[in-house]
């Protein structure tokens, strides 16, 4: 194969990669009724005017199954991750003690677990979208070196190697999939 269609090729497959990468730090966002620090991933609290991820001013960690701890490095930040935590809408109610914030996640019923599937499906389904639209744009590429007078076997081979990867990635999207479910409805 010519070195511009490997070059399209290996951007393309770079590119899935990263579509891949997208879906993965999307699912972990979506709680599966175990307490995890990465809920709390792009919750801005108000420091001294400027919005800062939470992780960045407070120590967040996990006491048991159920239970998230935030502990800011400073008491007067109590009030503000507080308020962020609330105003963020992910289904927790903060728990402010006077120099911690504790977040109890309640137990998963049956039809909120299946909600939570069918989010884990909608991200899926963007993730092949992404995925198909990289291989069409890297095909269009391929193309458009066939007409510059590249031959039409290398550019065949070419789009063959762009469609394995489509699929390849494609089963990655779905093997994700399978694994965030059974994570879900695992009571």
């Amino acid at each position: 194969m010519s070195t511009e269609i490997n070059t399209i090729i290996s951007a393309t497959e770079g590119l899935m990669q990263k579509a891949l990468n997208h879906l993965e730090a999307e699912l972990v966002k979506i709680r599966a009724g175990k307490a995890n620090p990465t809920m709390l991933d792009g919750i801005m609290a108000d420091y001294y005017g400027n919005p800062t991820a939470i992780g960045q001013i407070a120590n967040i960690s996990v006491l048991d199954a159920r239970t998230i701890s935030v502990q800011p490095w400073e008491k007067n930040m109590l009030q503000p991750i507080e308020r962020a935590i609330t105003m963020a809408n992910i289904g927790i109610n903060p728990q402010n003690d006077g120099s911690i914030i504790r977040l109890f996640l309640p137990p998963l019923t049956e039809e909120r677990r299946k909600e939570l599937v069918k989010r884990c499906y909608a991200e899926g389904e963007h993730a092949k979208v992404s995925v198909r639209n990289i291989r069409r744009e890297g095909i269009e590429g391929i193309k458009k070196l066939q007409k510059d007078g590249l031959s039409e076997d290398l550019c065949k081979d070419g789009e063959k190697n762009a469609q394995d990867l489509t699929d390849k990635y494609i089963s990655l999207v779905e093997k994700h999939l399978e694994s965030k479910e059974k994570e879900i409805m695992i009571v």
